[in-house]
């Protein structure tokens, strides 16, 4: 089959075509044709070998919409998705009419939201909703989940005009400013003046920090990445008692890897979600495989919107 293999750690240039063997499923697993792999700003870490580095040579990726050689369209994980073929485990069945792109988004980024409102904040309906980096994968997808889940208020925060827009077009009451400074006075006017129940952080540093201090009684703070940095957020712990407020984190990687965890009820909804418009995945642009490493380069510049694929 043909794949799109690494032999050393670098950047995307170091991907390269290469004719492998057909991947042997062992128990459990399945052998799919892939119609399309999805990109992830994890794959250029694990590719520079600072994020859980594999063994060289490897082929890059984590999730496929394929074909099963008894005709089913799923999605799945997979060790190596950057190929024609992939052995997946405990796939989903999706429609024959959904887009594979917004299928991909569904995965990492869609059970990122899904479980970010529902499992680590535990949204209660009624309740307001900040969603910083609100135009990006999970962000995107975590406005319009909030909404669904029963937020009376959403707002996202986006870096510029356009994305702004974006969000207010996906369902957000308010998109401001996100960055740093003027932070809290922006967000607590998106509400009216009044601090606000969740907030979701993908930025860190000092966005992270002014977030805390946008909470109300018993609001939640969940962090889920540092795009914006990972220079030191210390939070004081008298803040948290005396206001009654919760920071946690969420990491969709660490909570399937619990015993008994399953992708099946989250997926189920967000692909039900999906197909009834109620949910709208931004999908991107399409890469053919042996152009692996410029999707990358492309992804990791911040020169795409939206999910990412190649297709083989």
């Amino acid at each position: 089959m043909r794949a799109m293999r690494a032999e050393r750690f670098g950047g995307p240039d170091v991907l390269a075509l290469a004719e492998v063997p057909d991947p042997v499923p062992g128990p459990g697993e399945i052998l799919v044709e892939v119609e399309a792999a999805g990109l992830n700003f994890a794959d250029a870490e694990r590719l520079r070998g600072s994020y859980l580095p594999p063994e060289l040579p490897f082929v890059p990726g984590g999730e496929v919409v394929g074909r099963t050689q008894d005709g089913r369209r799923v999605l799945a994980f997979a060790d190596a998705a950057y190929a024609s073929k992939a052995v997946v485990k405990t796939p989903v069945e999706i429609p024959e009419d959904l887009p594979a792109g917004a299928a991909l988004a569904l995965l990492v980024q869609g059970l990122t939201a899904w479980h970010l409102l529902r499992t680590a904040a535990r949204l209660v309906a009624g309740e307001s909703v900040l969603v910083n980096a609100a135009a990006g994968g999970v962000g995107h997808l975590a406005v319009q989940l909030a909404r669904e889940s029963g937020a009376n208020r959403v707002i996202g925060t986006a870096s510029t005009p356009d994305k702004r827009k974006l969000v207010l077009d996906l369902g957000a009451d308010e998109a401001v400013d996100g960055s740093a400074d003027g932070y809290i006075e922006r967000v607590l006017a998106a509400n009216g003046g009044e601090p606000v129940d969740v907030v979701l952080d993908a930025v860190g540093g000092p966005v992270f920090d002014a977030g805390v201090h946008v909470l109300a009684p018993f609001g939640r703070l969940i962090t889920y990445g540092t795009s914006g940095g990972v220079e030191p957020a210390p939070v004081d712990p008298g803040l948290l008692s005396e206001r009654s407020i919760s920071v946690g984190g969420y990491w969709v990687g660490a909570h399937l890897r619990r015993p008994g965890s399953t992708a099946a009820e989250a997926l189920t909804d967000l692909i039900a979600l999906t197909a009834a418009g109620r949910l709208r995945p931004v999908t991107g642009a399409e890469y053919g495989l042996e152009e692996a490493g410029l999707a990358l380069a492309d992804l990791t510049a911040r020169r795409t919107v939206g999910k990412v694929i190649l297709r083989p």
